[in-house]
């Protein structure tokens, strides 16, 4: 397995009156992805200056094209991604690669 590390930062704006079951529908799909062999982290947090907003913090082993090969093809995201266009308004994603890290040890970028 590679040596290499890539992260997700995502965030969704619910649809309002929606961000609830959103989020519900987002936690089993993490629960889904957390036994995947190439998983590493996921942290979902809530924006405090938009409250239709969650984010989710995501670290993996790999790189964004093992990622998109090996992750986005599995069947539970199809069903995951599915749901989306009831619950979210839009969803943003910046993908990332751990330089240095201070405190959790989380990447290998120490």
């Amino acid at each position: 397995m590679t040596n290499q590390q890539v992260q997700l930062n995502i965030r969704f704006k619910a649809k309002p009156g929606k961000k609830e079951e959103f989020r519900k529908e987002l936690f089993s799909l993490i629960e889904e992805m957390s036994s995947e062999k190439a998983f590493i982290s996921a942290i979902v947090s809530d924006d405090l200056d938009q409250p239709d907003d969650l984010i989710i913090y995501e670290t993996w082993q790999g790189t964004r094209d093992s990622w998109l090969a090996e992750e986005f093809i599995k069947p539970y995201r199809k069903d995951y991604e599915g749901t989306l266009g009831d619950l979210i308004v839009d969803r943003s994603v910046s993908w990332l690669q751990p330089n240095r890290e201070w405190g959790s040890h989380i990447t290998n970028a120490y």
